[in-house]
């Protein structure tokens, strides 16, 4: 008995490195390959699992484009309160200015009468004299 775990571990012992290497990647190989076949198998509960998964990606990517499209919607509404409040500022802007213009010509033409008004005293006070 003894004899025949030594020759056991001689052998293994003998087995270079390369080789177990080769013979480790080949019984993995050979699970995986296993694997594969059970999970290639009509499966229903598979088959089910696999369709719950599609579902949830198909209606993860419809909320992906309904929020995206909200966001557009948004960023369409955000701009066009923007051109809004842009045009009502030159609205204002403008109206602001015709005031100014306005008011200018209204005190040019206080001055102008208060100057003919003084004129007019300056030339009766002449005239009496």
């Amino acid at each position: 008995m003894r004899k025949m775990t030594e020759s056991k571990i001689n052998d293994s012992s003998r087995v270079g490195f390369a080789e177990r290497k080769q013979s480790s990647t080949q019984a993995k190989q050979a699970l995986l390959e296993k694997f594969k076949a059970k999970a290639a198998a009509n499966d229903p509960a598979a088959a089910q699992r696999r369709a719950e998964r599609e579902a949830v990606i198909r209606a993860r990517e419809a909320r992906e484009a309904e929020r995206a499209a909200a966001k557009r919607e948004l960023e369409a509404q955000r701009a066009a309160e923007k051109l809004q409040r842009e045009a009502e500022i030159e609205a204002e802007k403008a109206a602001l200015a015709a005031q100014a213009v306005l008011e200018a010509e209204q005190q040019a033409a206080l001055l102008a009468q208060q100057k003919a008004a003084r004129d007019q005293r300056y030339a009766a006070r002449k005239a009496r004299r």
